[in-house]
């Protein structure tokens, strides 16, 4: 036997199915602030609510039955409270302005996180407005947020970032059952925001596609491969070979400043990351995956790298730009726009 509040949530949650698909029909992305006027709220009763009304409707026909002028007083007093419910419930979201914020790259199979701000421009606080992306699904996502009374409050919604290239940020559901819990009001929005997200660095990849000189004598020419002391700093020198445990000492040999432990052997003319030197047996994807970790791995031990992807070709750099632009051509690579 199908309970009566099971039909109430399937009646429910197909209704809001079509309101998703027509709101989703109707509206793309929506840049600039967004202003949720009341045509944009909607409030439906919860199961509780359910259930408070089956009680007024059974004090209000056994107040009729037995005439009980105490019982009528009672049912309109809880139904006159039921409806300032109703108001501060669809006043809690409505007439909220919502601003989509910044949005960070990250690498496919990490969480991607916008940055969304609510601006409460009217005279009252807004308590437990609840947050979450439509595409998640997941409860555990969502964000929970008051905003007092003029003011702005930010959060952060994070999803899946699975496949590189541009990640369209989805849906924003909002919805509040403040203050009774009685009544849930919501609504949609599809902030104008989205993040760039980077092929999967490969987890085991082959060592460094290095270029040694003709030389490898350990003459002084600078390389990686032998330790061969300690010297002070240099600009340019990468943070990775300060030498912490001499600089924790404050070593006056060295003039108690900065000092950088020194190889010799093996250096590297330059690192050239080319996608037409890579192995025919991988797939392009497992390219990409390749030279997004050589990117990574040429950045943390500073070492220069050329980079060449078709016709996109960078000398040998090295950097937060040169790696912003290596990564950026591989998440994009045959991509649309």
């Amino acid at each position: 036997m199908i309970k009566p509040l099971s039909l109430y949530a399937r009646f429910e949650h197909s209704i809001r199915g079509h309101l998703s698909k027509w709101l989703y029909r109707r509206r793309g992305a929506e840049p600039g602030e967004v202003f949720l006027h009341q045509r944009r709220v909607f409030i439906v009763p919860t199961h509780p609510g359910i259930l408070f009304c089956v009680m007024l409707l059974t004090l209000f026909i056994g107040s009729i039955n037995y005439n009980l002028s105490l019982g009528f007083g009672f049912t309109f007093l809880l139904a006159g409270c039921a409806l300032i419910d109703m108001h501060l419930t669809f006043r809690n979201l409505a007439h909220l302005h919502l601003v989509a914020g910044r949005a960070s790259s990250v690498f496919a199979g990490e969480e991607a996180q916008f940055e969304l701000h609510l601006i409460n421009r009217r005279r009252y606080d807004r308590y437990a407005l609840w947050l979450d992306f439509v595409a998640n699904d997941r409860p555990d996502l969502a964000q929970a947020a008051d905003v007092a009374a003029n003011a702005t409050r930010h959060v952060l919604l994070s999803t899946p970032a699975q496949q590189r290239g541009w990640l369209q940020a989805p849906r924003v559901r909002l919805q509040t059952r403040f203050p009774l819990g009685l009544l849930r009001a919501w609504s949609y929005w599809q902030p104008d925001a989205r993040v760039l997200v980077y092929p999967r660095p490969e987890e085991n990849p082959p060592e460094l596609p290095l270029a040694p000189t003709e030389q490898n004598d350990g003459q002084g020419a600078a390389g990686y491969d032998d330790f061969a002391g300690i010297r002070g700093y240099q600009a340019g020198d990468s943070l990775k070979r300060l030498a912490w445990r001499q600089i924790a000492r404050v070593d006056v040999d060295y003039g108690g400043t900065l000092v950088t432990k020194h190889f010799e052997g093996g250096a590297a003319a330059e690192i050239a990351i080319d996608l037409t030197l890579l192995p025919h047996s991988l797939d392009i994807e497992e390219k990409l995956s390749r030279m997004t970790r050589w990117v990574i791995e040429a950045e943390a031990r500073g070492v220069a790298y050329a980079f060449r992807l078709d016709e996109i070709s960078y000398a040998a750099a090295l950097g937060p730009a040169h790696r912003e632009a290596c990564l950026t051509a591989l998440a994009l690579y045959r991509m649309d726009a």
